[in-house]
């Protein structure tokens, strides 16, 4: 039985079955990258749902294991030698798990290295542009009367876009085969056109091959399963 006491998560969050990989998060677009790629590679873990809206990513057992305040976060009991790891940041996150299951990330070297180009094309930008066209669009930012951070985030999410296209041009996936490549990106884009509304604003219907992806993404099962993982309380 592995021992994760020396971990002050575990106080607030405790380890009903300390064996498996410990997952702390909510089912934001960042959060659900590593919930989908625990249901994809199907490592046993154990969710602890994080609630953001309660301030919870900032009390201090959480800043133990992600001094950054944000999730996701995991705690595997079987990290590298055996020995517990801590690790924060979903892109991080996703390459840990990718290589410890030897699952989604092509074992040829400069095949591996153009997929973690393109999770940190989407950490980098896709993501962040994303969500502040949402705040912008939809939350406290459409209130502003200057309107030219929403046309620039409109205009950059665009374009963003439009790479992820010519990307996808006579592929199914960012990389032929589906990784942790296209796991980065489902939660982000589905969120885009869902919950911020974004849809007709970036043009998203006039894109030749984003929506198939993403169509085709969210019908794989482990990605739904793991678009609903943690469980919010009000969905049990």
């Amino acid at each position: 039985m592995a021992d994760l006491s020396a971990f002050p998560i575990t106080r607030r969050w405790p380890a009903r079955h300390p064996d498996r990989l410990q997952l702390y998060s909510l089912n934001t677009p960042n959060g659900v990258k590593a919930s989908i790629m625990l249901e994809e590679t199907g490592l046993p873990y154990e969710p602890h749902l994080v609630d953001i809206n309660k301030g919870e990513t900032w009390v201090p057992e959480f800043l133990s294991l992600n001094p950054n305040g944000k999730i996701p976060a995991i705690l595997d009991p079987d990290g590298p030698g055996g020995k517990p790891l801590a690790l924060f940041e979903s892109g991080a996150i996703l390459i840990y798990l990718a290589e410890k299951t030897g699952k989604l990330i092509p074992a040829d070297a400069a095949a591996r290295y153009e997929t973690i180009q393109w999770v940190m094309w989407q950490m980098g930008g896709l993501g962040p542009m994303f969500g502040q066209l949402g705040f912008f669009h939809k939350f406290a930012g459409r209130e502003y009367e200057d309107k030219r951070p929403l046309q620039r985030y409109v205009a950059e999410s665009k374009r963003l876009l439009g790479v992820l296209d010519r990307r996808l041009e006579g592929r199914d996936w960012v990389m032929g085969e589906y990784t942790i490549a296209d796991i980065s990106m489902l939660g982000w884009v589905r969120n885009l056109i869902g919950f911020y509304e974004a849809g007709d604003l970036v043009e998203f219907d006039t894109l030749k091959n984003v929506p198939a992806w993403l169509e085709r993404g969210l019908a794989r099962p482990a990605v739904q399963r793991g678009l609903e993982m943690p469980r919010r309380p009000d969905a049990q």
